[in-house]
């Protein structure tokens, strides 16, 4: 592998393919002692944490209310 003239380096196919790495994929680079670790991006949210809150509940706001009115009181 060599570092192109802008800096860019290419992944060769077997090791994208081995890892997962599809287009446009996330990598960081992790300086270790003489040399770089390449890693997959971990540093996004979780998939719960993007649809958290965006679904409206018709219930009530408490806990105890909700199950209140769940049991019809």
């Amino acid at each position: 592998m060599k570092v192109g003239e802008r800096g860019q380096v290419t992944i060769p196919k077997r090791l994208r393919e081995r890892y997962g790495l599809q287009k446009n994929a996330e990598l960081e680079m992790v300086p270790e002692e003489g040399y770089i670790r390449l890693q997959k991006r971990t540093g996004g949210r979780h998939p719960v944490d993007e649809v958290y809150g965006i679904i409206k509940l018709r219930y009530a706001n408490t806990v105890d209310e909700y199950i209140e009115e769940i049991r019809g009181r």
